[in-house]
């Protein structure tokens, strides 16, 4: 099996420096937007297709890390001081000695591609010209752009050592993109000489086709003929297309071409080359539920190829398996991985349904609550403390159940995010509040409940004892066998959202709120 053992990059987009050493299997990148999941696969893509063309396409300027130029632009520029661009993707030995060797950033004998964007030696003079001029712009066009092996030789789209395609559902409907998939499978389905059989075949049929078809049509125009286009862009590979059920996919909804191709791709004909690698971008996008749930179904029966996958998905980070997974923060260039998770948290997140990971994970501090009424709740007390709204903080509330909270704190343990526990003592502190998260001993963890164990044993009945009057003006009409408070323990969701609509600007927080708040806020 052939796979990538380590990405690095240098000065390539938003990463002035990243290193990265991905599993053999499954690789789950999991961050907001802007936090670096595309580049990652965008890199890979680019090193491994070799396409100086694409890399003209996209535009150094696009590419080049911002930060490099802008301090390059405002430091002396000199001419040895232009930064570099740097992809290199480090192979697993897989018998090619035309790519082992030390031209690598590491400086070790091993096997890897590499793309290199670097100031062009024949053109020192222009550059430094240019750099001398008012208002000097980067000299982007004085750059090379360089494809070559550790082993130092040069290579082209037309020689790839690992053998991947990408799957980008924002590029669905381009028909590029969906050439360029064709093409990898066609590939991936056919070796050379099948390839070239299939090409003089093609040619073939079209030359019998017009000494045919076209031929009374040619006899009667006289001096011209009509003849089919026979060139390099009019050849078998261009002209492929993937159908099913003699639908061509490209016609078919966004959705569906996503995980046909997805599907497609994963397949492992038997005697075929192997995909190598599988780069996927947001395979959830434009998926129903069901077909969400199928295509995983579909990647986790996966065991031969190596995927990279970047997601905003729960479903997807959790169902694969959370120590496949990696975090991208924006605020970072480094990922987290999840690999630390106990098997026991990790576990429940692929199992259970709804679960909030890809909230929490993105958030940088939460306030855990139990329930609906509290989840209702805590923006307005928010408000009512502070005197402005919890959604201007950086701060997130979710509702997890009391059950799950160990799940969501393991969470924080590991990506060191603030998070305060809000909880009912349910008559027992010591057993409930404090033994229980015994081990949870963070600076960053808090629990927070009430203290007394007798009569404000959950939030309806510290609510009620702290608004007596709010609470009966509420809910008293109507109340013929049930009290106030035993219809808001009840009634808990109804109750919390009566006291929005109707109270929540006279709504005397509860004491241990205001602590987990205040907390929460510093």
């Amino acid at each position: 099996m052939k796979f990538i053992e380590k990405i690095k990059l240098i000065n390539f987009k938003r990463f002035a420096t990243f290193d990265y050493s991905p599993r053999q299997n499954r690789n789950i990148f999991i961050g907001d937007n802007e936090a670096g999941k595309s580049t990652i696969l965008l890199a890979v893509d680019i090193a491994l297709t070799g396409s100086r063309s694409r890399v003209e396409t996209l535009g150094l300027e696009t590419l080049f890390h911002q930060d490099a130029v802008s301090q390059f632009l405002a430091g002396d520029k000199s001419l040895d001081n232009l930064p570099v661009l740097l992809v290199e993707i480090y192979l697993n030995d897989h018998g090619k000695m035309e790519l082992e060797g030390v031209n690598n950033s590491d400086e070790r004998i091993c096997h890897g591609v590499r793309l290199k964007c670097e100031p062009m030696d024949d053109y020192g003079g222009q550059i430094k010209s240019a750099l001398a001029e008012n208002d000097a712009l980067f000299p982007y066009e004085y750059y090379n752009i360089i494809f070559s092996t550790f082993a130092g030789h040069y290579y082209t789209q037309n020689h790839r050592f690992l053998n991947h395609i990408l799957i980008d559902s924002s590029l669905i409907g381009f028909e590029f993109a969906t050439r360029q998939y064709t093409k990898s499978l066609y590939e991936a389905n056919t070796d050379l000489v099948q390839r070239h059989q299939n090409n003089h075949a093609y040619r073939q049929n079209k030359a019998t086709f017009t000494g045919s078809s076209l031929a009374a049509l040619n006899k009667a125009v006289g001096a011209f003929n009509f003849d089919i286009k026979n060139d390099s862009k009019s050849n078998l590979e261009r002209d492929l297309m993937i159908t099913e059920e003699g639908i061509p996919v490209s016609q078919m909804g966004k959705g569906r071409q996503c995980f046909i191709k997805t599907e497609f791709a994963l397949q492992q004909r038997e005697g075929a080359r192997p995909i190598d690698l599988i780069l996927i971008e947001e395979p959830e996008n434009h998926l129903s539920h069901l077909n969400m749930k199928k295509l995983i179904n579909r990647i986790e029966e996966s065991t031969q190829t190596q995927l990279l996958i970047a997601t905003h998905s729960s479903s997807v980070c959790s169902r694969l398996d959370l120590h496949n997974a990696f975090l991208l923060s924006t605020a970072s260039t480094k990922l987290v991985s999840l690999q630390e998770l106990p098997d026991t948290t990790a576990n429940y997140f692929v199992k259970a349904p709804n679960n909030k990971i890809l909230e929490f994970i993105l958030s940088q501090k939460v306030v855990l609550v139990e329930g609906d009424a509290e989840f209702m709740l805590v923006d307005g007390m928010y408000e009512n403390i502070f005197g402005e709204k919890l959604e201007n903080s950086n701060i997130h509330v979710i509702s997890v159940g009391g059950t799950s909270f160990k799940r969501y704190m393991d969470l924080a343990v590991l990506l060191r995010i603030k998070t305060a526990v809000i909880r009912d003592n349910d008559g027992n502190c010591q057993q409930n509040c404090v033994d229980n998260y015994e081990g949870y001993s963070e600076d960053n963890i808090k629990i927070f409940y009430d203290e007394n164990e007798k009569d404000r044993t959950t939030l309806e009945k510290c609510i009620y004892q702290d608004n007596i009057e709010l609470c009966d003006e509420l809910f008293s009409q109507g109340r013929r066998t049930l009290s106030v408070q035993d219809y808001m323990l009840n009634n808990k969701a109804d109750a919390a959202l009566k006291l929005l609509e109707g109270g929540l600007d006279r709504l005397v927080v509860p004491e241990y709120i205001e602590r987990a708040l205040t907390w929460i806020r510093e």
